[in-house]
């Protein structure tokens, strides 16, 4: 079992920046991929980048690469997920994600724990 807890979202302008967190417990952290989906309203849950259980192989949908980048912690268990050149059309609820292998991938089946959630909104 791996319970999930998320944090940092908010409220930003376009072109700001925001951190988000994801503190892990249960299983080993180093021992599996840590992801982050999002899911805007009205649209399906979507990949954003995923990251190996050393933090050796990150990997990004094609909308956020240059502008986010996925990092973790294994002596803090947390993953973080640093969103900086934010749009509008980045405002969804967050999710971090626990993956089933040590290197995870980009599809939802690849997960099998999920935190809560975390709002992040970008006006124009």
């Amino acid at each position: 079992q791996v319970q999930l807890v998320e944090s940092g979202g908010g409220l930003v302008q376009a072109g700001g920046s925001l951190r988000l967190s994801c503190a892990a417990s249960g299983r080993t952290f180093s021992s599996y991929a840590m992801g982050w989906f999002r899911q805007a309203p009205g649209k399906e849950r979507e990949f954003v980048a995923g990251i190996s259980g050393n933090g050796g192989r990150t990997y990004y949908t094609g909308s956020v690469k240059g502008r986010f980048t996925i990092s973790r912690d294994n002596a803090k268990n947390t993953v973080y997920l640093q969103m900086n050149v934010l749009k509008p059309e980045d405002t969804a609820v967050y999710y971090c994600a626990a993956a089933r292998t040590y290197y995870g991938g980009s599809r939802f089946s690849d997960y099998e724990y999920w935190g809560q959630g975390t709002q992040a909104t970008v006006s124009s």
